[in-house]
């Protein structure tokens, strides 16, 4: 534990053991009311350390910008609680939010992004195969008009539509290595063109 972390243990057990021992200076007149008021502060204690800490996550996370375009051409992309980079890029005009994954070989877009974005599912030939975690699914290869990613825009990029269920569309290094630079450091993604 870190100084800190410690030193606020002791003056959370301080605290418990001063309003413990006024519990039990007042139980004398009766141990039945005495555990009542017990556990109401024990529902307030807890009450409030879940609040603190719910807090301090909703104001990292109001804090931190999704994504900052530094000039025309650099982009950095904090790191999620979750470990992973998630950013959102106009695709046709729509805003898609994408997590960026340096394993997928492509841009996959779910079907409802791919809607989102002016291309009819049931439209598409699903020829293409492709090895996901959760086993082997059916692609349908896109050409998309245009890619917008902070200032940087590219034309007729090429992507695919993944038929199976997919909660996030990914960013993989068919369009990242359109930049030519990616750099994880400090826990910041940066794309450089």
């Amino acid at each position: 534990m870190a100084d800190f972390d410690i030193a606020n243990l002791i003056y959370l057990i301080v605290l418990l053991a001063m309003v413990g021992g006024w519990f039990l200076m007042q139980g004398r007149e009766g141990m039945n009311k005495t555990l009542q008021y017990a556990a109401v502060w024990a529902m307030i204690f807890i009450g409030g350390a879940a609040a603190v800490g719910l807090w301090q996550d909703i104001s990292r996370d109001a804090r931190s910008p999704q994504m900052s375009v530094s000039g025309s051409n650099q982009i950095s992309v904090p790191r999620a609680r979750d470990g992973h980079y998630y950013l959102t890029a106009q695709i046709n005009d729509a805003s898609i939010r994408f997590v960026v994954d340096t394993g997928a070989t492509d841009m996959v877009l779910t079907q409802k992004d791919a809607q989102r974005a002016g291309i009819d599912p049931d439209d598409l030939a699903y020829l293409g195969r492709a090895n996901t975690a959760n086993g082997e699914v059916r692609t349908a290869f896109v050409r998309l008009d245009q890619v917008a990613l902070g200032n940087v825009m590219d034309r007729d990029v090429p992507a695919v539509v993944n038929e199976g269920e997919m909660e996030q569309s990914l960013l993989g290094m068919g369009y990242l290595q359109r930049w030519g630079r990616i750099e994880i450091t400090g826990g910041e993604l940066i794309l450089t063109r």
